[in-house]
């Protein structure tokens, strides 16, 4: 794939322009990364970076027919051009929008984006990082385009819908539903669980990788659990539509995302068949006195600290009643593999039926690679569950 890096005004003084905002990482080192990183997925880039607007606009055109997609960071127009916007709609080249700061916390008029109406996604606050997941979102979007589809009413109440192949048969198919990570926080996205759901669907498994609100000031905990019920509740309307096997619904989550699947399992109509938490936040306990995660805690409750072990934590919260497979890597350094071997522990006492994997050496972000071993095996439990 061939893919036009387009950076717009100013990001050619990255690496002197507000350091402690922006980062030390000048462009030449964004643009070798982004090579890099395309290049680990057979891709190439060709980089343009500009001041003005009416030479992006003209960038943006030249893609038509020539690139594969458009990584596009342009800096403040993004809030003010709507002409860069009519651009990205009208070269129908898709483009994801990057900022690499978090945009959404900073002065309110940065908070309104123009051009991402237009965009086939859109990622801030990511850092440098960032570009590198927007080049994997273009490249998981072409090899296996989604359907997207609203749940809800609220601007993160969507969807994507991944069916399996041609060759895979007729369905009905089994479905997974993703929940993504990120410390339950605005700046990580649905579209981390991008190469997931383009490999279980490759595998004959329907995918549903679902967002939802998060932590203030963007919903708060009662509006995320909401979403999580209402995204798994969700399957039925699909259904209708599309052929899948309401009977084989698999709930999986990956961090922060495991403890709203744990919840969308309990609460939803639409009964999973099967829990898999993968390198999960499951004990709130261990959570809130983790020096890393404490804090993501706090703004999680949001002041309600009487909720945070009555109302919110997995471990004391069993059963939940489905079978469950907890799967973390024992070099995980973000969410301690502790949190799922309490769990399980807890489940297993009340009865349920819970098992752990833990896969020696693996990190907290190998789940998130398709090519893995800690991938692998969650796949593994997921499209081959026990009779």
């Amino acid at each position: 794939m061939k893919y036009l890096l387009l950076n717009g005004p100013n990001l050619n003084l990255l690496g002197s322009r507000e350091p402690e905002v922006y980062g030390h990482e000048t462009l030449e080192d964004v643009e070798a990364k982004c090579r890099a990183w395309a290049g680990e997925l057979g891709g190439t880039v060709e980089a343009v970076c500009s001041n003005h607007e009416g030479e992006l606009i003209e960038a943006v055109h030249s893609a038509r027919g020539r690139a594969d997609g458009i990584v596009f960071n342009p800096g403040a127009y993004a809030h003010t051009s709507y002409a860069l916007h009519d651009a990205v709609a009208a070269a129908g080249t898709p483009t994801v929008e990057i900022h690499i700061s978090d945009v959404e916390s900073r002065e309110p008029w940065r908070r309104i984006s123009r051009i991402g109406p237009a965009c086939a996604h859109r990622i801030f606050g990511r850092g440098v990082e960032g570009y590198k997941w927007a080049i994997r979102h273009l490249h998981y979007r072409a090899l296996h385009p989604p359907t997207t589809r609203a749940y809800g009413e609220d601007p993160d109440n969507v969807g994507d819908l991944r069916l399996p192949e041609a060759g895979r048969g007729g369905g009905p198919y089994p479905v997974a539903v993703l929940f993504h990570g990120g410390g339950w926080r605005r700046v990580i996205t649905r579209d981390v669980m991008d190469g997931a759901a383009v490999d279980l669907a490759r595998r004959g498994v329907a995918t549903w990788n679902v967002e939802y609100r998060r932590i203030p000031p963007v919903g708060g905990w009662r509006a995320m659990l909401e979403d999580g019920t209402a995204a798994v509740d969700y399957l039925r309307e699909l259904a209708d539509e599309f052929p899948l096997d309401m009977e084989r619904v698999t709930t999986v989550g990956h961090s922060a995302g495991g403890h709203v699947s744990f919840f969308a399992s309990r609460e939803s109509q639409v009964r999973p068949a099967r829990f898999v938490p993968l390198a999960s936040m499951l004990d709130l306990e261990l959570s809130a006195s983790s020096h890393r995660l404490g804090e993501l805690v706090e703004k999680l409750l949001g002041g309600e600290e009487g909720t945070a072990f009555n109302d919110l934590n997995p471990t004391g919260l069993v059963p939940l009643g489905i079978p469950t497979v907890a799967l973390h890597g024992t070099a995980d350094q973000s969410v301690d593999v502790k949190q799922s071997r309490n769990y399980v522990r807890a489940a297993q006492e009340k009865g349920d039926q819970a098992e752990m994997m833990e896969i020696p050496g693996a990190e907290h972000g190998d789940f998130l690679e398709p090519n893995s071993t800690a991938w692998e095996a969650a796949a593994q439990q997921i499209i081959n569950p026990p009779a």
